[in-house]
């Protein structure tokens, strides 16, 4: 039997047996993914669209029960736009642009993360990680339905790893016994605890910060701004050092308290404890407690870990299987999905034969500096937030007194710098930057959205992409065979030649299948643009 570990909320994938079951040799697969939430979803929708075959393993049949992960940033929208499943997300997401930060009663600043015009997608959206699941597998069905290769297994749980370095062998536990199944290449997507890490004896290394967090998902009705609310110190009684409230949909509010490090789990669990500090915010904020109901709650404690590889020959490591950070900044399922995207393009091409395990090795060093980057925000917004000495506090105490009085400070508030996608600045993959153009659009950095005709410039980005902007149409380049699609725009909008062109008349980008820019141009050259397309192919 395949015992449950959690309460699912959404039935997504429904146990049936399958013929592989009962053969007497395994089965074998390309691609073998195992964990069904936001990263694993996210890859084998990737892969399959791609036309790549790849089977989904997970040990329940749907999403967990719990908002869990609730803030999806833009770059995070606009890879689930990328796979047709960001719609019906904006839809019902709580789309959020304002922040406010508090100290006791009083306001100490506020900030705009998407100021400008010209993108398709919000900033950020609340929305709960069940829903954003759910939302993958409609879009994994409607993939199915038009030929991708995507098998989703549930209560299918992963008993035994056998690394042959040059492919896995499985054991597989099943309401109607074990069999087994054979991956060239195994991706472990079970977060945190992940049993795959475990049973290859992996070690998960880091800080482990001396506090605790209480989650209450409330649902009520309430005149609260869908503003994301963070206290320094707040007013109510009951909240530790800081507290945060967000709206989610269904008339949900995340609320999160600090407990203190030496806490009684079960006691600050207790629904009545629970109800004592929601009472104390919410009439510290409208001067009456609403009716509600305590629809989840949890205790977290803050960690910021990661493993010290992200490949092992066959085997990868993504999202919180490989990295772990604290919740404040959103970092946690974003990053997760920004490594479902890195390795799904490289997978494919080293599937298809045009490009071999070097390329793989890219995605490990890639988006192990991306954990890096994210560990790092996250421990110092976590050090901000609870000091943990007397220096500490009266420095973090003085940053709070300045950005009250003065903006020059406010940079300096650490309540979770939000998540933003890493730049590859300098890797191997990326090749020569020939335009006096704009910072945000450098060879390594993620693409900007900007508006092109009726739509916008990211809807054109499918697989290796030559971009014009001004100028010619570029003749077609091939290297390695692989020739990328052509994007000319002769006349670019006032934002596109922002983000893209600067000062310069013209520009001819190189872009990889995961939107990040590989070389820039001011002009086209056949020989250049070839030299570049093979360095990204780890050919170079």
């Amino acid at each position: 039997m395949v015992a449950s570990r959690y309460e699912t909320a959404f039935k997504l994938y429904p146990y049936a047996k399958v013929p592989a079951q009962s053969d007497d040799a395994p089965q074998r697969h390309p691609v073998v993914i195992v964990g069904g939430g936001p990263v694993g979803l996210s890859l084998a929708l990737d892969l399959g669209k791609k036309g790549t075959p790849v089977l989904l393993l997970d040990d329940h049949d749907g999403a967990g029960l719990g908002s869990k992960a609730i803030c999806f940033a833009k770059r995070t929208l606009d890879i689930a736009h990328r796979l047709g499943a960001a719609a019906p997300m904006v839809d019902k997401g709580v789309v959020w642009n304002v922040g406010r930060v508090f100290r006791g009663d009083g306001q100490l600043f506020g900030f705009d993360l998407l100021p400008e015009d010209g993108h398709r997608n919000p900033a950020f959206i609340n929305l709960q990680q069940p829903e954003f699941e759910r939302f993958l597998v409609d879009a994994i069905r409607a993939a199915q339905g038009d030929g991708a290769p995507i098998e989703l297994r549930g209560r299918n749980r992963v008993s035994g790893l056998h690394n042959h370095d040059t492919h896995v062998t499985l054991d597989v536990d099943t309401p109607d016994g074990p069999y087994q199944l054979e991956a060239d290449y195994l991706v472990a997507c079970d977060g945190a605890r992940s049993a795959l890490r475990d049973m290859m004896g992996l070690s998960f290394d880091g800080r482990v910060f001396e506090d605790n967090f209480l989650i209450a998902d409330v649902r009520m009705k309430a005149d609260f701004p869908t503003e994301r609310w963070f206290w320094f110190e707040p007013p109510f009684e009951g909240a530790g050092q800081s507290a945060l409230l967000h709206k989610q949909p269904d008339d949900i509010w995340r609320i999160d308290f600090q407990l203190g490090w030496d806490i009684d789990r079960a006691k600050e669990l207790d629904q009545a404890n629970i109800r004592a500090r929601v009472d104390a915010m919410l009439s510290s904020q409208t001067g009456t407690v609403p009716e509600y109901e305590l629809v989840w709650t949890s205790i977290y404690t803050f960690q910021c870990r990661r493993m010290q590889q992200f490949r092992h020959g066959p085997v990868f490591f993504a999202g919180d299987s490989a990295h772990q950070v604290s919740p404040f900044g959103a970092r946690g399922a974003n990053s997760g999905v920004q490594d479902a995207e890195n390795l799904a393009w490289k997978l494919d091409m080293v599937l298809k034969g045009y490009a071999d395990a070097r390329l793989l090795e890219s995605y490990a060093s890639e988006r192990e500096f991306g954990a890096d980057e994210n560990i790092l925000n996250s421990s110092r917004a976590t050090d901000f937030m609870t000091p943990k000495s007397k220096i500490s506090k009266t420095f973090r105490n003085a940053v709070l007194d300045l950005a009250g009085k003065h903006s020059f400070a406010r940079p300096f508030v650490n309540s979770g710098r939000l998540s933003l996608p890493c730049v590859y600045d300098g890797f191997a993959l990326f090749g020569p930057d020939g335009l006096d153009g704009p910072a945000i659009t450098r060879p390594g950095a993620a693409c900007v959205d900007a508006p092109v005709g009726d739509g916008f410039l990211l809807d054109h980005l499918n697989g290796f992409t030559l971009l014009a902007i001004g100028g010619p149409v570029p003749a077609p380049v091939t290297a390695q065979g692989v020739t990328p699609k052509i994007v000319h725009i002769p006349v670019p909008s006032p934002l596109l030649t922002q983000r893209y062109l600067g000062t310069a008349e013209k520009a001819l980008y190189l872009i990889r299948p995961d939107q990040h820019i590989v070389a820039r141009w001011s002009g086209f050259d056949a020989a250049a643009v070839q030299a570049a397309l093979t360095t990204s192919l780890a050919k170079g």
